[in-house]
């Protein structure tokens, strides 16, 4: 494997107006996720009677609609203009997290209106994620994608880290309602900077929505490297959302003070991503599926310290250190995609990656509650740490996973602002300055 550094060519992004206008988008909603990622855990477990069950309850209705919705999003934002699509999705979300924020701060919080909030929150997302992953080719030549990715990343992770610093002092000065309000806010901004951006609409499909969605699942399933990584995701996640969603605020509040201890934790990770995006929009590698891999292993270790009912200054660095693995892997994962996939089938496609790398998360969030009760919090996050290892261990037995590089697959590359024909033109190599990866399957 191969390593180097170095600057793709041409002006700098900052100089691209659209360019801008959609990492502000982006850094402005993620802020309000920041607040919103501690603040719901607790404003759930503040309420009367609550506990587990409830909270696994919540973020299961919040989860599900992301899955059940997540092809049928991807099939729209490859019909429509993808920037009207996530301006809709993102003001559906503002108007579930102001009901989320009105309920708890009226003090009268019913479990359904609370999960049918829930569940539009989970539909915005469906909407919006295989959207915005097919914008980046959009909007940013092929060359340049991977630095595109690794600036997104570095705003929006930024943004996160100040969301979540902020988030435990918000809950515990004003309480968990106004944290959740200033997310539906930062959605409403987030809204009408997307509508701003100068992409058009597509022409009206010739086919239905069901034969486009086949079309997606073709590409999709002819690519061992692909679905490979997305089967490894789809336990990482699992293990992943109940530890962020459930097992870590109630170690955290069984062990290390409650929501101010568990906002470092994150915190922390999410200085991590920082770092990671950082490194990963300048790194070369030779074998970008191989590394992408190889760096997941470090997210089992925060668990695996929480099971052990680790102190808070061996959380932090450990949570730290999977923050800059789980960037280098996002921005690998997604400059692969960009490049290996046809720009008229990149959300289909990247709507497959996103079903799959969510369809065990709703089951690992109604899970965790239950086992946490049943066994004990400990021994549910050792299991959630031993799935995640073992699923990276796996995908590393793929033949494509090891070979793909990231200097041999085709470049399909409208020119910015510009989409792609109906029917791909003949395949060109990526230039040498051009690789790079929710993401994708995060």
């Amino acid at each position: 494997m191969t390593t180097s550094f170095s600057s793709p060519g041409g002006p700098p992004l900052r100089r691209e107006r659209a360019f801008v206008v959609l990492a502000a988008a982006r850094t402005v909603s993620v802020l309000g996720n920041g607040f919103a990622r501690v603040a719901l855990a607790f404003a759930v477990l503040g309420l009367p009677g609550a506990g587990p069950g409830r909270l696994s309850l919540v973020l299961a209705c919040q989860a599900l609609p992301q899955l059940a919705l997540i092809l049928v999003g991807g099939v729209i934002a490859d019909r429509m203009s993808r920037a009207r699509l996530m301006a809709l999705a993102d003001v559906l979300g503002a108007g579930a997290y102001g009901g989320l924020a009105a309920l708890v701060l009226s003090g009268h919080a019913p479990v359904a209106a609370m999960c049918a909030l829930a569940v539009a929150a989970g539909t915005a997302t469906a909407l919006f994620a295989p959207a915005m992953d097919g914008m980046v080719v959009l909007l940013v030549p092929a060359g340049r994608r991977q630095r595109a990715n690794g600036l997104l990343r570095v705003a929006t992770n930024s943004a996160l880290l100040l969301g979540l610093a902020l988030s435990g002092v918000t809950v515990a000065l004003v309480g968990a309602g106004w944290a959740l309000a200033l997310n539906s806010a930062s959605f409403a901004v987030s809204a009408l900077l997307t509508a701003r951006l100068p992409v058009a609409a597509r022409p009206p499909g010739k086919t239905s929505g069901w034969a486009e969605l086949r079309e997606g699942w073709r590409e999709f399933a002819s690519r061992q490297w692909l679905w490979t990584v997305v089967v490894q995701y789809a336990v990482v996640m699992a293990a992943l959302n109940a530890n962020v969603g459930v097992l870590g605020p109630l170690a955290a509040r069984e062990y290390l003070g409650g929501a101010r201890a568990w906002s470092m934790v994150v915190g922390a990770q999410a200085l991590g991503t920082v770092a990671g995006a950082g490194l990963a929009a300048r790194v070369r590698v030779g074998r970008p599926l191989l590394v992408a891999v190889l760096v997941t292993f470090p997210a089992a270790l925060p668990i695996a310290l929480l099971a052990a009912r680790a102190p808070l200054w061996a959380l932090v660095p450990a949570a730290f250190g999977a923050g800059v693995c789980g960037d280098v892997f996002g921005v690998l994962w997604a400059t692969t995609i960009q490049r290996e996939i046809p720009e008229q089938l990149l959300s289909r496609v990247s709507s497959y990656d996103w079903f799959g790398s969510l369809a065990l998360a709703p089951l690992g969030l109604l899970a965790a509650g239950p086992a946490a009760s049943a066994v004990g919090v400990g021994h549910a996050l050792a299991c959630c740490a031993a799935l995640a290892t073992l699923a990276t261990a796996a995908a590393l037995l793929s033949p494509a996973v090891r070979a793909l590089r990231a200097d041999t697959g085709p470049s399909h590359t409208p020119g910015p602002l510009t989409p792609a024909p109906p029917t791909a033109g003949s395949p060109t190599t990526e230039p040498a300055a051009g690789p790079d990866a929710t993401s994708g399957s995060m």
